[in-house]
């Protein structure tokens, strides 16, 4: 199961991939890593499918990541006397705090919160922007707006808010239930929906108390303001395109998936690049030869990892979108224009000050480019160090050398990295040797072929990187 392919592939399970089978299928086909989907799970779904995923791990034996996306807080408009409303440009419309069923002059808003946060000039768009509203006057209990952008309304649509701060945590009540039930199952990623400032994630990161790496989804205009502060926060970054696109103008979108990958990149940080990817291929066996240019430019872009939501979660083609998309990612990478232009967007004057490991991670980089190794192999306790050398976009593999299955699964993330669970080094000699061991194993190298060690004394030591080893293979015997 070695993947030559750097960027990394997420596949969403759902009806379509509820059966082990199909989900073995997903893998070998070059699914990386699994989301499970807490919009459409409960806790016992959530349970099933993590066990499902490990018994294949162990099938494999190979690291499978698994990352568990909370549903976040979904702001909907309350009911209609006729199940729906025809709302016309240029008309008055209330949303409001009364419980009585709407009609085309108002509708409820079962979120007080929402109510008081508004103010007048806030734009207010209802399912997924084919109604725009503008609020003209704004009070604790109601929001009277001028219809901008009229349509039919109906029950239960959902709102965006893109100029109003939410006064309220990205966590539900059920989000808190989703991820008390998911640590337990040792999944490896939470992602988090609707973030809009660093506090959002630190209050997942303090509950998830390194029990699972946290993942912040980029949707909303609050989070753009801030994503500094979110990256350095977040452990990963996804860039969600689908309500970015909807609380922003959708030609802006582009623009911010190139800045967010290139923030992301340059600290250290995974980013995902996610939303319609191959959406055609939910109901077609070929995507569209748009779809195909975006998972590209994405792979081009130097993104971690590209993502599959309902083509494979429900479409009727999940392992030819998983394919497909493999197939693009190989394409791209074999380009001969795909290094120059990984390379070009490596820089570092915007980096904070580096310590030992992000020395270590750019002169293993360096030297395996000058001495032409076939591998870098970092032994690693958390997964830190294949971060940081996967920062660096190497020409050369990743092996991540770890002890600890749990950090194998969540570097299967990460672009390049191909993790390898294997007993700790004893001394700098059994590090030696066993990398070069495990590199000829898994086919990166052989006989005759240098590789780089990467590793941290003492060992063992998390965040400890400090050494960089040039080894040749057949020496080390």
């Amino acid at each position: 199961m070695r993947r030559i392919r750097r960027v990394k592939i997420i596949a969403t399970l759902g009806p379509a991939s509820a059966d082990p089978a199909v989900v073995r299928q997903l893998f070998e086909a070059g699914a990386d890593v699994f989301r499970i989907n807490m919009s459409h799970a409960d806790g016992d779904a959530l349970a099933a499918r993590v066990a499902m995923l490990r018994e294949l791990e162990r099938e494999h034996n190979r690291p499978i990541g698994v990352l568990v996306d909370l549903q976040g807080p979904k702001l909907r408009v309350g009911k209609f006397e006729a199940g729906k409303a025809q709302l016309d440009k240029g008309a008055t419309f209330a949303l409001d705090a009364e419980t009585a069923l709407g009609d085309a002059r108002r509708v409820h808003l079962p979120h007080p919160e929402i109510l008081t946060a508004l103010r007048a000039g806030h734009a207010i768009l209802i399912d997924d922007g084919r109604i725009r509203l503008r609020v003209v006057e704004a009070a604790p209990d109601r929001a009277v707006c001028e219809v901008e952008v009229g349509g039919t309304i109906s029950d239960r649509k959902g709102v965006s808010l893109p100029d109003t701060l939410i006064p309220v945590s990205a966590m539900t009540p059920k989000d808190r239930a989703d991820l008390q039930a998911a640590l337990p199952e040792g999944v490896d990623w939470i992602a988090l929906s609707f973030v809009q400032r660093p506090e959002d994630v630190l209050e997942v990161k303090k509950i998830a108390n390194g029990r699972a790496l946290v993942l912040a989804k980029i949707e909303k205009p609050q989070a753009i303001e801030r994503l500094d502060e979110i990256i350095d926060a977040a452990d990963a970054l996804m860039v969600a395109r689908g309500d970015l696109g909807v609380e922003m103008r959708v030609e802006q979108v582009p623009g911010l998936q190139k800045r967010i990958i290139r923030k992301c990149r340059r600290l250290g940080k995974p980013v995902v690049v996610a939303t319609q990817m191959l959406e055609s291929m939910v109901t077609a066996p070929t995507p569209t030869r748009a779809e195909v240019s975006d998972v590209a430019t994405a792979v081009f872009e130097g993104a971690d990892a590209v993502m599959l939501s309902a083509e494979s979660a429900a479409g009727q083609y999940p392992v030819e979108a998983v394919t497909m998309m493999s197939r693009i990612a190989a394409e791209v990478e074999r380009d001969s224009v795909y290094r120059s232009i990984v390379d070009a967007q490596r820089g570092r004057s915007d980096i904070p000050a580096q310590d030992e490991a992000d020395a270590v991670a750019l002169a293993a980089r360096q030297i395996a480019e000058t001495m032409e190794c076939k591998a870098i192999c970092a032994w690693t306790a958390s997964g830190a160090s294949a971060f940081l050398i996967a920062r660096e976009r190497p020409a050369a593999p990743i092996l991540a050398l770890t002890p600890f299955r749990e950090a194998a699964r969540r570097v299967t993330l990460a672009w390049g990295v191909h993790p390898i669970v294997t007993k700790d080094a004893s001394d700098v000699d059994d590090m030696v040797r066993r990398a070069c061991k495990l590199a000829s194993r898994e086919e990166f190298a052989k006989e005759g072929d240098r590789i780089i060690v990467v590793a941290g004394m003492p060992f063992g030591t998390p965040g400890a990187t400090n050494m960089v080893r040039i080894a040749h293979l057949g020496d080390e015997r």
